[in-house]
């Protein structure tokens, strides 16, 4: 068992005091996940462990634990670590908890660090909170330059995807979500898998939930990552991509119009003349090899230059449209 803990939030706006549930994905952690067990404090109402169809066996593991607060679920077939969360998401859905917090089975996330994590949601001002290993710098120079410069573009490439211009630190998987965010989510478009966090980020976008970044310091035992590179490389872009033009189409076209909106058609319709008419010249130029009307040549610059100048403004407001306003608290 744990140690005794006094709970971190005597109440929330509402009154209440907060129900704590902790989902542990689970998949190749049986040497680790009653270490983790043991180190969740008491003030945690139910633990949620989802047996992702683990090869090694974690049902004896938590054997081990003497723990009532425990719950576990074995999955037929292996979905992955979003199928996973999500799986233990609606199960403390079920059970009434109000705050979901997601720690993985390794060890790396540290509990006793649960309540800066969920300050920002049970203090009212955020929906989700996420951890991020590198707001200081000593953590960032630790970390090898190819990686910091993979987590920078992955970090980018999430801000636009998400519309979270304000977070760092995608990959953190030590998260809490407030029940209510989870309710108004698109559930479906959620991935199974290891872009779960950045879809989940997306969808918590186009919800306009607050999103909030705490710093949390991962702790490294020798665990080796089965994420690649490579495969982040090969798989994130495109989905993120698909992630940018969702967020597009819903903030900006299905539940408003605003002049975003306008700058990204004009900007988007300017563009592509420019590209159709100079490369129509271009074109003929180069069969002819008769220069290309200096008429010509200006009106694709004219276009080319407005368009740019369209999406940049578009970008920089979006930059400046953050979700400020939580969503509304059921009672």
């Amino acid at each position: 068992m744990t140690t005794p803990a006094q709970h971190p939030v005597q109440s929330v706006p509402s009154g209440r005091t907060p129900v704590l549930a902790v989902v542990i994905p689970s998949y190749r952690v049986a040497p680790y996940i009653a270490g983790v067990i043991r180190e969740i404090p008491d003030y945690v109402a139910h633990i949620f462990v989802v047996d992702d169809r683990s090869p090694d066996d974690i049902a004896a593991a938590l054997r081990e634990v003497d723990d009532p607060r425990v719950h576990y679920v074995r999955h037929e077939q292996n979905r992955g670590v979003g199928g996973a969360v999500k799986t233990g998401y609606a199960k403390a859905c079920e059970i009434g908890a109000d705050i979901f917090i997601k720690v993985d089975g390794d060890g790396q996330m540290d509990p006793a660090r649960i309540p800066e994590l969920i300050e920002p949601i049970v203090s009212g001002r955020a929906d989700y909170a996420k951890g991020n290993r590198f707001i200081h710098a000593h953590e960032l120079r630790s970390m090898p330059p190819h990686r910091r410069l993979g987590n920078t573009l992955l970090s980018f490439m999430n801000k636009a995807a998400s519309g979270y211009w304000h977070v760092f630190d995608p990959a953190n998987g030590y998260t809490a979500l407030h029940r209510d965010a989870w309710l108004c989510l698109d559930q479906a478009r959620l991935a199974e898998r290891y872009f779960f966090e950045t879809s989940l980020l997306i969808e918590l976008g186009c919800a306009r939930a607050v999103v909030e970044d705490v710093a949390l310091p991962a702790r490294y035992q020798g665990e080796v990552s089965s994420l690649s590179p490579v495969q982040v490389t090969l798989e994130f872009p495109p989905k993120l991509l698909a992630g940018l033009l969702r967020r597009i189409q819903v903030i900006y076209f299905l539940q408003d119009f605003t002049p975003v909106s306008l700058f990204l058609l004009t900007g988007s319709a300017s563009l592509l003349f420019a590209t159709l008419w100079g490369g129509y010249y271009w074109r003929k130029s180069i069969l002819t090899g008769v220069a290309s009307p200096t008429g010509a040549v200006m009106l694709a610059v004219v276009a080319l230059v407005l368009g740019v100048q369209l999406l940049l403004q578009a970008l920089a407001i979006d930059v400046q449209n953050v979700p400020r306003r939580p969503i509304q608290r059921r009672r």
